[in-house]
């Protein structure tokens, strides 16, 4: 018996101790330690750390109108991120779940721009949209080609969450064809003899049996959504004029490019927790509405 208890040990120490070990140390380590530095004003570089206590979250709540317009400005951008990606999402796993010829290409297609870096995407969009859209414009005099979609606070608003959307329907969609393609074929064509509608049968057997990938794409839509940086970075920089920089933004250039690292610890700590509550809310609600097939 003891022996085998020993081989159990050395078991879990091989398979689950070096990953244990990483994430510990990449992922815990880090976390504490900006716990820690969001209690102080430390300026990432210096030998000297001042604790100053929670002055600095008292400092975002009442002096840094900055982030809390940042904060506004991500929390529409997650609505409607998180709404737009799972329609678009779901209507191509729909579409491209029946008998199409060309679907296993339109697939390929759809997830192609999923595989491209946000910064990457962020630089081809933005001469898409200031030299692409106006030469289009320029032949057609079609008003949307001709609109300054960077360069006021409306457009590149809705810049970015085309950009987004675009970027990750596809990969949402291949959750979605999986849940779909394991829909019992029986229970459909026993609705289709009762002769129930394709709406009938979409609304009350279909999403009720893909409620756990909606549960998995709300989730990551809305993880994406509130931690978008490197779109916002490369596509417009939060311009113009701070109307469209996020809140991993704010956080990036408060800790690195004003140097106050101990009050962008503490805006992330802040971003963390609101996080954590919406996504736990959100997995808590749409769990609730799962069904077994």
């Amino acid at each position: 018996m003891k022996r085998k208890k020993t081989s159990d040990w050395i078991q879990q120490f091989i398979f689950v101790g070096p990953s244990t070990f990483f994430f510990i140390l990449i992922i815990i380590i880090p976390f504490l330690l900006g716990l820690y530095y969001s209690f102080t004003n430390w300026n990432g570089a210096s030998d000297q750390v001042e604790w100053v206590g929670i002055d600095n979250f008292i400092t975002i709540f009442t002096n840094d109108p900055k982030f809390l317009d940042a904060f506004w400005f991500t929390i529409r951008f997650t609505v409607l991120g998180v709404i737009f990606t799972n329609l678009l999402g779901f209507f191509l796993a729909y579409l491209l779940t029946k008998p199409l010829k060309t679907r296993n290409v339109l697939r390929t297609i759809f997830f192609m721009p999923n595989v491209i870096g946000g910064l990457l995407l962020g630089f081809i969009w933005q001469f898409i949209f200031v030299k692409g859209f106006a030469a289009i414009g320029n032949l057609t005099d079609i008003s949307f080609f001709t609109l300054p979609w960077l360069g006021t606070k409306g457009t590149a608003f809705w810049a970015i969450v085309i950009v987004f959307v675009w970027q990750t329907a596809g990969y949402l969609m291949v959750i979605y064809i999986s849940s779909l393609n394991n829909v019992p074929k029986d229970v459909l064509e026993a609705a289709e003899i009762d002769g129930a509608s394709r709406g009938q049968m979409l609304r009350t057997i279909i999403f009720p049996l893909v409620m756990p990938a909606v549960t998995v794409c709300l989730f990551l839509a809305i993880s994406w959504s509130f931690k978008m940086f490197d779109l916002n970075l490369s596509l417009t920089k939060g311009g113009p004029f701070g109307s469209t920089e996020s809140v991993a933004l704010n956080i990036y250039n408060e800790a690195f490019a004003n140097n106050r690292l101990g009050l962008g610890t503490a805006k992330a700590v802040i971003f963390f927790l609101a996080v954590a509550i919406i996504t736990s809310l959100q997995v808590r609600f749409t769990k609730s509405k799962e069904v077994e097939a």
